[in-house]
């Protein structure tokens, strides 16, 4: 059963693990660059374009390979990504860039559509039905600018777009790079590691609590059940306290294998043991007689005849 139990929980940690490397719903649009100017990211090909980055916000590596990229909403797979290319797979807090050229035949990494203000680039599943994420893309773009998400932990679930323009920062984690991680939060608040050390024991403890309260739902109680002896069925009479016809049966066979001269005794000894519920077998149609000790019954010496004196 311990065996089974622990297969169980591994393979349940394997399909969560498998399940949660594969959920493409972490990703966002963490900034697109609508209209590239004199300065901006050339492409494989010495090109300026505009340009979509994703970010994997998860901590396991996520396949965006087979998903689709749009700008209209009437059109969910406007622009398919190769899912054979395994440059697809995105890392852990890693980020990617996607040239949207228009020209989706010249790779992986190129849509085929290209960006202006006022559109929303959106990222949909490789359903090509559900919306993953999106970014809105202001009017007032400047040419050179990009609209962002930010964070100011890359732990954080909620990434925002205050949706104005700046800067870009291709291939790069939008927000706070210097922004305190929560374990540099904590050494600043517990320099003395006194409230991990309480939070460590507490958990300790009320696992090893759970542990005992399971081991004894499941282990202990129902060992405990198995040992105890079963307790063994009264004899069956009928009316008035008068043996029916299976006892009857069993106290008649009894007597017959009694070879010895003892037979009233033998009698007197099954009915005693039967109507006093002494009877220490369960077995039909048998009565096992046993001596419980040392006994004058077939003494030889109260035989003999005593002379006077």
């Amino acid at each position: 059963m311990e065996r089974r139990l622990i297969l169980t929980l591994l393979l349940l940690t394997s399909f969560v693990l498998g399940a949660r490397s594969q959920n493409v719903s972490d990703l966002i649009i963490s900034e697109v660059l609508a209209t590239p100017d004199s300065t901006g990211f050339q492409d494989d090909f010495g090109r300026r374009s505009g340009w979509i980055e994703l970010y994997n916000t998860s901590t396991g590596t996520v396949s965006f390979g087979g998903c689709y990229l749009t700008d209209d909403l009437s059109d969910l797979k406007k622009s398919l990504i190769p899912k054979n290319d395994l440059r697809t797979k995105l890392g852990p807090r890693q980020v990617t860039v996607l040239f949207a050229s228009g020209e989706g035949n010249d790779g992986t990494f190129y849509a085929g559509f290209t960006l202006s203000p006022g559109k929303t680039v959106y990222l949909i599943s490789n359903d090509g039905k559900t919306v993953v994420d999106s970014l809105p893309i202001p009017k007032d773009l400047a040419p050179g600018e990009s609209v962002s998400k930010h964070a100011s932990d890359a732990k954080m679930l909620r990434w925002t777009s205050d949706g104005k323009g700046g800067e870009p920062s291709p291939m790069v984690r939008n927000g706070d790079q210097n922004a305190e991680t929560n374990a540099q939060i904590m050494a600043r608040k517990d320099p003395h590691g006194w409230i991990l050390t309480l939070v460590s024991v507490s958990v300790v403890f009320s696992a090893l609590a759970i542990l005992w309260f399971l081991f004894r739902i499941f282990f202990e109680l129902p060992a405990k059940r198995a040992a105890a002896p079963k307790k063994a069925k009264p004899a069956k009479t009928s009316g008035q306290g008068i043996p029916d016809a299976e006892t009857a049966a069993a106290i008649a066979l009894a007597l017959d294998m009694e070879n010895g001269g003892d037979t009233y005794a033998a009698i007197a000894l099954a009915m005693d043991l039967y109507f006093n519920d002494t009877v220490h077998d369960t077995e039909p149609y048998i009565l096992t007689m046993r001596p419980s000790g040392p006994s004058q019954w077939n003494d030889k010496k109260l035989n003999f005849r005593k002379l006077p004196r």
